[in-house]
């Protein structure tokens, strides 16, 4: 198996409107996989390279083959079924290019930027603006037949700022990444939300130690499907290194939660008609009314356990995890009195038994209104009660990388403070 890739692009950063990085990248690479012997006595080997002339493309095969050679035997090594292969490319509008000059990117970033100072003297600082326009595209061949790639383009605006208040200072940030530059927010209007956002955690807290109810605002409750997709992904399962191993057919979730894999997705950030493998990608129920109907399988994992690949090799596609609840508002309305977690610090998760800790700051949510910002704080709990204790999906969905999602309400969750 072979992958061909090249990829060029624009990143520019201001920093309280002074030019802090104009970076220009092209790169290219070559990747190629090969197997000596066939199931069930395969070995692997593989070799990359970001030459692509002759030479040094002969020499990463002869290197792979080496390794192939040296390798032990490995009986679910091998290539994918060819049965298992795509066979229909339809267009995914993935490639929007967008021709920018470098002072128009820096133009742009400091429309965010200026935007957010302008909303209020208290915001002082800040962390940069940043404008990135990506651009590439790559062509998947193996020896079974299969050749195929096309062209992609992602462009993203963020900004972080920092604001100040009889010397307290809080950061917050927000960003916006589409396939195409009409899609990615507008310059204003994400400055005025992040300085808006930071604004608003002026003032923050501590809390006492408690156990309630915990609304995790929808950027951060893609965090929970992130490590959801972690533990039902084939490698952390074949290792039994995952809470779900065995998981499959039964209640993981609450019954309001389903989940969709949709990779036909037009403009998606994480659509494709097929995987690393070249595997067909399908349109899936991954949760259905709490139950658990599929893992993320590559070939590879999925021979280790038995079970077929999903396409999944190189990661999911687009994720959708259905929203019950209401808006926004709505879903505080039914937290009623908890904590709203709006940032996650540090890793505390461990997919072995499921137990969550991670450092968090929000706000305190009194009969449905936000009461005042909460700072300092630890979240705990387990990921097998977190997941059966989703009380509601909000319909207030973002969508960040491969999953889209609302906000989620969990019935209880233990909060280390003061």
């Amino acid at each position: 198996m072979c992958e061909v890739s090249e990829g060029y692009g624009l990143s520019v950063t201001v920093r309280k409107s002074a030019v802090d990085t104009v970076e220009h990248n092209r790169d290219k690479g070559l990747g190629v996989t090969v197997y000596s012997g066939e199931r069930p006595n395969a070995r692997r080997g593989h070799a990359s390279t970001s030459d692509l002339s002759l030479a040094a493309i002969t020499q990463s095969v002869a290197a792979a083959l080496a390794i192939a050679e040296r390798t032990s035997v490995d009986d679910c090594a091998g290539p994918p079924e060819p049965e298992s292969l795509a066979r229909a490319f339809p267009d995914l509008d993935l490639f929007h290019p967008w021709h920018l000059a470098t002072e128009e990117a820096i133009a742009i970033a400091r429309r965010a930027e200026r935007a957010a100072f302008a909303l209020s003297p208290r915001i002082r600082n800040s962390e940069g603006a940043t404008l990135s326009v990506q651009h590439s595209q790559f062509v998947l061949a193996n020896s079974l037949g299969f050749m195929h790639g096309f062209p992609t383009s992602r462009h993203t605006l963020s900004l972080s700022v920092i604001a100040e208040d009889r010397g307290s200072m809080q950061r917050d940030d927000w960003y916006s990444a589409a396939r195409s530059a009409e899609a990615v927010a507008d310059p204003g209007a994400l400055g005025r939300y992040a300085g808006a956002r930071a604004l608003a955690r002026l003032g923050a807290r501590k809390i006492a130690t408690c156990k309630v109810p915990v609304l995790f605002e929808a950027p951060v409750a893609t965090s929970l499907i992130g490590a959801f997709v972690a533990a039902a992904s084939g490698s952390n399962l074949y290792r039994k290194a995952s809470f779900l191993e065995g998981a499959l057919g039964k209640e993981v979730f609450s019954a309001v939660v389903s989940i969709d894999e949709r990779p036909f997705e037009r403009a998606g950030l994480a659509s494709s008609p097929f995987d690393d493998e070249g595997v067909a990608a399908e349109e899936r129920s991954v949760i259905g009314d709490g139950v658990l109907r599929g893992y993320f399988l590559g070939s590879y994992s999925a021979r280790k356990l038995g079970m077929r690949s999903t396409g999944s090799a190189g990661g999911n596609h687009n994720l959708v995890v259905h929203g019950n609840g209401a808006d926004f508002r709505g879903m505080l309305g039914k937290l009623h009195r908890g904590l709203l977690v709006t940032e996650l610090l540090g890793h505390g998760v461990n997919l072995v038994t499921g137990d969550y800790s991670q450092g968090a700051a929000g706000y305190w949510v009194e009969r449905g209104e936000i009461a005042f910002p909460v700072e300092e704080i630890t979240i705990a709990g387990n990921l097998r009660e977190m997941f059966r204790g989703v009380v509601a999906v909000g319909s207030d969905t973002v969508v960040r990388g491969s999953r889209r999602c609302g906000s989620i309400l969990i019935d209880r969750m233990t909060i280390a403070g003061d």
